[in-house]
């Protein structure tokens, strides 16, 4: 499955593609096939990079699952009151062949959600966190509450995420995506163990990044 996000840019690259075959054709241009080769390399890279793979989230709602799918670069102590004070914050880095799509953590009912503009540092550089583009949304569930992050690297200048101020989800739920290289993060309770450690490989709506205790 495509994400709907990724469909203009799959199919403008399409009909470039064929135009340029056509006209390439026509004029019996070696430059132009090549070009139009170029755009259809162009056209399968989005069509792999939009891809939305169908997910099964873990049944144990005690877990809280990643948002999307990435290397854990780190794990650092937080702070903040939406949380309930101290607790663990889990840096996600997505790479352009990663899967960008993003899904709830856990099911609750969204507090917040806002979009914070900002620059576009390098996904993997930990400024990045705060001053780059993003979006921050706070949820409640039976246990608690999180915060997850949706940010902005270098080359995603546009965050999509469909979730609502009073919203009830599921965990494992699509709401979002990142177009291009990004970063995600989970802000989490201390009354969540921690299940993943740095450059761990996890996936979105999947694998399991902390246990209720």
């Amino acid at each position: 499955m495509i994400a709907a996000p990724g469909l203009k840019f799959i199919l403008t690259g399409a009909v470039i593609t064929l135009f340029l075959v056509f006209l390439a054709a026509s004029r019996d241009s070696l430059a132009l096939f090549i070009l139009s080769a170029v755009f259809a390399l162009l056209t399968i890279f989005m069509a792999f990079f939009y891809r939305n793979p169908s997910r099964q989230a873990p049944t144990d709602t005690n877990l809280i699952i990643s948002i999307a799918d990435g290397r854990v670069l780190s794990i650092e102590k937080t702070s903040h009151p939406f949380i309930g004070g101290a607790g663990n914050k889990v840096s996600i880095f997505l790479s352009v062949f990663n899967v960008h799509i993003n899904r709830t953590p856990v099911a609750g009912r969204i507090e917040y959600v806002k979009y914070n503009p900002g620059k576009f540092f390098a996904a993997f550089k930990d400024k990045a966190s705060n001053e780059n583009e993003q979006t921050e949304i706070g949820i409640s569930f039976p246990a608690g509450k999180l915060i997850f992050k949706q940010i902005a690297g270098v080359l995603a200048r546009r965050i999509v995420c469909r979730l609502k101020d009073g919203q009830s989800v599921k965990a494992g739920e699509t709401f979002g995506l990142i177009h291009f290289g990004s970063r995600a993060e989970l802000f989490l309770p201390e009354n969540v163990e921690i299940l993943v450690e740095p450059g761990a490989c996890v996936k979105g709506g999947v694998t399991a990044i902390g246990r209720i205790k």
